[in-house]
């Protein structure tokens, strides 16, 4: 998934110094941002107020889209380094290319990992057939230090473990819940996890108190925590819970995403997660030149260009506000 934004803004994120040690109830509200040529994202992170959680460093929320007449998603080979993406829907599909070769199609519930290390690109799209609704959320893991360079893969798990309560069904997305992992590989302590409730569901879902946690509502109305939310919007948790209060006030979809609280003190600039500036100047002009990102073989249009980089000097730091 691309950050398509022509005037891209760096993010400062991670390091420890923001992170709330304590159970917060604090209401992400998104902004709205285009992809592409027909698909309208909701991004909840990075936000003004909030950063990342632990390794969650970038999350998008889009549909559901009625998309029976138009191209869908479609978004053309453009470059990563120092991330994973999750491609993860509820409805309708996403064909995937990257320049390792990879091929594949990502159906709803399952595992679209992709780890760019030092350097990949791809491209994402709807098939030229698809189906008539796109729903689903496109996620970015931050990769600390000692895995930022390895090489390049890509992951399509289509069987993913789920644990179920009356109620809850849950599917783990990323780490493990209550025994059940996911194949998914990972590099930092994190979990990511899809919740489907019946209405009138109500239950405490059990959580690891040294993570910090978000839920992004997927669909539905549901109180997390006593916290109305409604399909968009995403609620931090802060850390030391050992327990998360749900209440389905109708059949809802949830994203519960959490991890250790992330050390390191980043540069998010496009699609790029680096530590100086140097190395994101290096990145879009390796990108621009086409070197290092590879190519992307058999989509049908050229490749994405980099916006300008900003004229101030890009710094890493913690997770200023």
């Amino acid at each position: 998934m691309s950050n398509l934004d022509r005037q891209a803004a760096p993010s400062v994120c991670g390091g420890r110094g923001f992170v709330v040690a304590e159970p917060v109830r604090e209401l992400l509200s998104p902004r709205r941002v285009a992809l592409g040529e027909s698909t309208e994202v909701r991004r909840l992170l990075p936000n003004l107020g909030r950063r990342m959680v632990g390794a969650w460093a970038f999350v998008d929320h889009y549909g559901p889209d009625d998309i029976a007449d138009e191209p869908g998603m479609q978004v053309p080979p453009h470059p990563h380094m120092g991330l994973q993406t999750v491609s993860w829907l509820h409805e309708g599909e996403v064909l995937h290319r990257d320049s390792t070769g990879s091929l594949a199609t990502i159906r709803p519930r399952e595992l679209g990992l992709m780890t760019s290390g030092r350097a990949i690109s791809h491209s994402e799209e709807s098939p030229r057939s698809h189906a008539r609704v796109l729903h689903g959320a496109q996620l970015w893991v931050a990769l600390p230090d000692a895995h930022r360079h390895v090489e390049p893969h890509f992951q399509h798990h289509t069987a993913l473990p789920q644990i179920t309560a009356p109620g809850l069904t849950a599917t783990v997305i990323l780490g493990d819940i209550d025994g059940a992992a996911s194949p998914g590989t990972t590099y930092t302590p994190i979990v990511g996890a899809d919740l489907t409730l019946t209405d009138g569901a109500r239950l405490d879902l059990p959580l690891n108190p040294d993570f910090e946690y978000a839920v992004l509502a997927m669909s539905g109305q549901v109180r997390v925590d006593g916290v109305p939310l409604t399909p968009g919007s995403m609620l931090y948790l802060g850390c030391g819970r050992r327990e998360l209060p749900l209440l389905a006030e109708s059949d809802a979809g949830l994203m519960l995403l959490g991890g250790e609280p992330f050390e390191e003190e980043l540069i998010m600039w496009w699609n790029f997660v680096g530590r100086t500036q140097s190395e994101i100047e290096t990145a879009r002009k390796d990108w621009m030149e086409g070197s290092r990102f590879g190519e992307v073989k058999g989509y049908d249009g050229g490749p994405l260009p980099a916006p300008e980089l900003p004229p101030l000097p890009l710094k890493a730091r913690g997770r200023v506000r």
